[in-house]
């Protein structure tokens, strides 16, 4: 699919041209971007964000660079440590509170509150109230998001004998499946329990966010053993159904790429690399559904949103005014369209025709919890996670029963909280 051309609204030329009027001379901004948004249709749009700004803004450079995640966090860091960060950068909210103690994140809220309201109005308000942590204080601009959803392979469910049309609503009528599957001599999941994002996605379809995060003020964790335990409990049925693999490993992408393996819970970001694989290979065929939860209506899911943050510095005006660019309704309507990427542009969505995996992402978010909340108030010990991975994984080995592990789940992490 090619590029769209799109005429910029009043507001989009406003914004792009207000650069010039701070830009007395020559500058050039370095913009870091996940590495997957610097390639492919994603880098092709990219570019010509950029290319539109430049133009309308003789003397503006702006440098992509595509980075990994952990390395967009560790380098941000390092850079404002050492006075050398990148002019613009994207990562995840849910490292935001890193950032900000780090002093990476400029504030913004004066250029953010003296936009025009039309332009303030595209955007979902409670997104920019999670980029805006305190009074006249906002630390990013609000991007791209997900909610988690299961990827199903069809040949695999129809060598089961699976009726693809059939609900698959319930953990009862996810295990009877996944029973069907294994005597066809097939895998069902990937192991649950190794890592934090698969054991969150059923725990979520349990419990409210009043029962995940964390309570700063207390420093205690907000799981609740009992429903955790329940979530265990059901991790622990699947494991003879799964591939021994983690979600994230690429031995589970390429099993169930090549016909082994049933369900992939994953993100829309998956999608790119599941289309190529149907591309080169016509046996490969795949849909989506929701995560399923305990019982029908409900679901699981983890969701998560990608922000845009500005470095503090004689730049901050000018890389502000490019990210207006790229996160205006015009420009997310061609993202959007192009990608089928969930956004924070409110306006631009509404302004998307027909779009399945926009569709089945705005549907996973209301069953989802936040990967790591609350955003900007606190940071995570290096060994939340890893600590519910070692519980769960005590479970599926039969070393603990679920309610033990849920109990010293949150005893741990407790003491972590209390610790650091």
């Amino acid at each position: 699919m090619g590029l769209k051309t799109t005429t910029l609204s009043v507001s989009a030329a406003m914004l792009m041209t207000a650069a010039s009027s701070v830009s007395a001379q020559d500058v050039t901004l370095d913009y870091w971007v996940y590495a997957d948004f610097a390639t492919g249709a994603a880098g092709d749009l990219q570019e010509a964000f950029i290319s539109e700004f430049e133009e309308a803004n003789p003397g503006v450079t702006i440098n992509m660079t595509g980075r990994a995640g952990g390395d967009l966090t560790a380098g941000t860091i390092a850079g404002a440590a050492s006075g050398d960060i990148p002019d613009i950068f994207m990562n995840t909210t849910a490292v935001g509170a890193q950032l900000d103690q780090a002093g990476a994140l400029a504030n913004i809220y004066p250029y953010w509150s003296a936009l025009p309201q039309d332009v303030r109005d595209q955007f979902n308000p409670e997104l920019i109230d999670l980029c805006t942590p305190r009074p006249e204080t906002m630390l990013c601009i609000p991007y791209t998001g997900y909610g988690s959803f299961m990827y199903r392979n069809l040949g695999v469910l129809e060598e089961a004998g699976i009726d693809p049309d059939a609900p698959i609503e319930t953990w009862d009528q996810w295990l009877a499946q996944m029973e069907q599957i294994d005597a066809a001599g097939k895998t069902a999941v990937p192991d649950m329990s190794l890592i934090w994002f698969s054991i969150l996605a059923v725990y979520a379809g349990l419990v409210d966010e009043s029962a995940w995060g964390i309570d700063w003020e207390t420093k205690t964790t907000l799981i609740q053993p009992e429903p955790y335990a329940r979530a265990l409990e059901v991790i622990a049925q699947m494991e003879p159904y799964s591939s021994g693999t983690s979600l994230w490993d690429q031995a589970t992408n390429d099993l169930f790429t090549s016909g082994e393996l049933a369900f992939s819970l994953n993100g829309p970001w998956a999608n790119p690399g599941y289309e190529k694989a149907a591309e080169a290979n016509s046996d490969f065929r795949y849909d989506w559904v929701l995560v399923p939860g305990p019982e029908a209506g409900s679901s699981g899911g983890v969701q998560g949103y990608e922000m845009i943050g500005i470095a503090p510095g004689e730049n901050a005006e000018i890389a502000f005014n490019f990210v207006m660019h790229v996160v205006e309704k015009e420009q997310m309507v061609r993202w959007a369209s192009e990608l089928g990427r969930y956004n924070s542009n409110q306006a631009a969505l509404d302004a998307v025709g027909e779009n399945s995996l926009l569709e089945i992402t705005a549907a996973a978010i209301p069953g989802s919890l936040y990967n790591r909340p609350p955003f900007f108030e606190g940071v995570y010990p290096a060994d939340y996670y890893q600590t519910m991975v070692d519980f769960a994984q005590e479970v599926v080995g039969g070393d603990m029963t679920a309610e033990e592990a849920a109990a010293a789940t949150v005893e741990a992490l407790n003491e972590l909280l209390q610790d650091g």
